[in-house]
């Protein structure tokens, strides 16, 4: 792991607090002391349990949550953490996974996961995902438009709050800007490129990213996930919110996109 390539804090000093999650001393010093060095307050644990006591005392505003931990694994340690509060449903979570291992990084970002950084990793690549997860939830890109109102979903950008049918929506961090991204762009095709590159600000990554988002915004969105009458896939080309949900069943194999991904 490459210790060279300092980054150096952003504008304004400390830039949040972040919560550290790994067995391994090394790996966590080092992650952490990168973290530290770019303007963040680093809480760190060793494993499950002590990750959920620290987030719960702390608060932090971003966990680095390495997948493969003693006795619970980070799976567990992201379910529990969005079960465990309001407060827990938005709070970013980037999973450290081993390089290869696509089953288990589909798996993290199913558990409410947002970015995932393959081992080995370069330090400094950590962190400047760390800020632009947390840019984007500062940052939540307003504009003066209200946007529609779509299958009974109404939401509120500036407060980060969407609805559906009046109950509010337990949406991640990603998950609700990917429903913002469809709002500003109905009727629109999105292919996955364009999403990870808008929503994602990736130039390039693993396009499953955006397929397993798009399955859990529909099954917190579609009156049947199974079925997706609002956020449409429009085959070999992407998907598409449609301002005006269609009968259910009117077009058969809702669930497939590009190469017959979801």
């Amino acid at each position: 792991m490459a210790m060279s390539n300092e980054v150096g804090p952003g504008p304004g000093g400390v830039a949040g607090r972040v919560l550290v999650v790994d067995d391994d001393p090394t790996v966590s010093e080092v992650v952490a002391g990168y973290l530290e060095r770019a303007g963040f307050t680093v809480d760190r644990a060793v494993d499950g349990p002590s990750a959920l006591g620290a987030a719960a005392r702390h608060r932090p505003d971003l966990v680095v949550l390495d997948l493969m931990l003693p006795g619970m694994d980070g799976l567990e340690v992201c379910r529990r953490l969005r079960a465990s509060g309001t407060w827990a449903h938005t709070l970013p979570v980037v999973m450290l996974t081993a390089r290869g291992d696509e089953e288990d990084r589909i798996l993290g970002l199913e558990v409410g996961a947002d970015d995932y950084v393959t081992k080995p990793f370069s330090p400094r690549e950590l962190v400047l995902r760390v800020r632009s997860v947390l840019r984007r939830r500062s940052s939540p890109n307003l504009v003066d438009e209200p946007l529609p109102v779509v299958g009974g979903l109404a939401v509120d950008p500036a407060a980060r709050r969407a609805t559906r049918d009046g109950s509010e929506l337990a949406l991640t961090l990603r998950e609700f800007d990917l429903l913002v991204y469809f709002l500003r762009h109905p009727g629109q095709v999105c292919d996955r490129d364009r999403l990870m590159r808008e929503v994602w600000g990736w130039e390039y990554g693993d396009l499953s990213t955006v397929t397993v988002h798009v399955r859990r915004l529909r099954s917190k969105i579609e009156q049947d996930p199974a079925d997706p009458q609002v956020i449409r896939t429009v085959w070999g080309a992407g998907y598409r919110l449609e301002t005006v949900p269609c009968p259910p069943g009117s077009a058969p194999g809702g669930d497939r996109t590009e190469g017959g991904h979801a």
